[in-house]
């Protein structure tokens, strides 16, 4: 989604709202969840940004769907849905995130593997990568990509470190084809 002022402002209202909270953290790890929520389910979504619900039934929907997480969120989802932004959730949630890992020092990466993290590997890229791009760690999602045939490829932001054996194949076909 494109990130708009709008966005921006409310994430930055809910930010500052969970640091004077000193719930941060717990914040930032339940947007993921309600971010994963609203990509999976766009049913959700869309009764949400249905003129056909009132703002209240709307509402309801929020509070029984979301009861596990901190209630600044569903609060500030229910603002959404007042001012009627609730295009913009998604949107909000990414640059929560952006400032919060800011903060914290951390970036989200995606590690592409031909199988499954353990703890053990996952704590070792997040050492080893976390410091090549001057955070203190890295928030990794672990994605299974049979294709890579061995090794690892890593995105974090823009930036991609590929050690994978389908990479490595690669350069030396082209190096041997010229």
């Amino acid at each position: 989604m494109s990130q708009s002022t709008a966005a921006s402002r409310y994430a930055k209202a809910l930010f500052q709202l969970a640091q004077e909270k000193q719930l941060l953290a717990q914040v930032n790890e339940d947007l993921r969840e309600v971010k994963l929520v609203f990509e999976k389910n766009p049913e959700i979504f869309q009764l949400l940004d249905s003129p056909k619900l009132e703002d209240k039934e709307k509402k309801e929907l929020v509070s029984k769907v979301f009861a596990s997480i901190q209630p600044i969120i569903v609060n500030a989802i229910k603002v959404l849905i007042d001012k009627k932004r609730i295009h913009e959730v998604v949107s909000m949630i990414e640059e929560f995130i952006r400032q919060a890992n800011d903060t914290q020092g951390v970036a989200d990466a995606i590690v592409y593997t031909t199988h499954p993290l353990t703890a053990e590997e996952t704590g070792r890229i997040s050492t080893a990568f976390a410091a090549k791009v001057g955070k203190n760690a890295l928030n990794i999602t672990n994605e299974i990509d049979p294709t890579l045939i061995g090794g690892v490829r890593l995105q974090i932001g823009n930036q991609i470190f590929d050690s994978s054996l389908s990479h490595k194949l690669a350069g030396l076909k082209r190096t041997l084809i010229g």
